[in-house]
């Protein structure tokens, strides 16, 4: 079955010289010319990734990004006339998987599209993977932490700890290789959300937003463990 690309974007030359393309490619592709569109076809049909100009009439275009990812784990690609890196950020903080300006090569438009596609298809892989024994209810347990994979909810002694969706795959990814040293490049290929210029920082960065969260004394983990030269382990039990 073919991915579903919804491209969002009030320019209609742009909109379809990218509709044309994508359905060339073999996607199912819709349109929509504003966020009132976007919204009608996201509540009838399943979508797998969203091109969203940031820049649509009426509607601010990272207040959507932001509407997208607070009740969607779609992925989102912002494109955009926008060159000040201010937008990328706040864009890529809201829930954007992934940016680009105008103009761009309709090629490189779509390494980042598959790229991102295979990247989410690794998340749903790890959540299928049996490598940590789970409750059917697939709730993990350690120490004073729950963690519901389910219903995406971190709690620690009943109390709800709020993660973002990086932070949820993170975790994910870890819990699901408990005691198993993972490199900073298989962790990566497990989120699926994309930043740009993705390196090892990216997850260095994710690692002490978890550590400021759960551990007791972030300089000293005892969940996530730094193995040097190696990469990080989940040590909870």
């Amino acid at each position: 079955m073919s991915h579903h690309v919804l491209v969002v974007e009030d320019e209609i030359v742009t909109r379809t010289k990218l509709v044309g393309y994508f359905e060339n490619e073999g996607y199912k592709v819709s349109q929509a010319d504003s966020g009132e569109q976007m919204r009608d076809i996201m509540a009838t049909e399943k979508v797998d990734l969203v091109m969203l100009d940031i820049n649509l009439p009426g509607e601010d275009g990272l207040m959507l990004t932001r509407e997208l990812r607070s009740r969607s784990e779609v992925g989102i690609i912002l494109v955009t006339g926008r060159t000040d890196s201010i937008d990328r950020i706040v864009g890529l903080e809201m829930g954007a998987d992934d940016y680009v300006t105008k103009p761009f090569e309709l090629r490189d438009l779509l390494v980042r599209v598959k790229n991102l596609l295979w990247r989410m298809s690794l998340v749903e892989k790890a959540r299928d993977e049996t490598m940590v024994e789970m409750q059917e209810d697939n709730i993990i347990r350690f120490g004073d932490w729950q963690f519901d994979i389910n219903k995406r909810a971190l709690t620690h002694n009943g109390l709800p700890v709020k993660l973002t969706k990086a932070e949820y795959e993170l975790l994910v990814a870890f819990s699901s290789h408990p005691n198993v040293v993972l490199s900073r490049e298989r962790i990566l290929n497990m989120l699926s959300h994309r930043v740009e210029a993705p390196n090892d920082r990216t997850i260095d960065v994710l690692i002490r937003r978890m550590r400021s969260k759960m551990e007791i004394d972030p300089k000293n983990p005892q969940i996530f463990v730094t193995v040097h030269g190696e990469g990080y382990m989940f040590a909870g039990d």
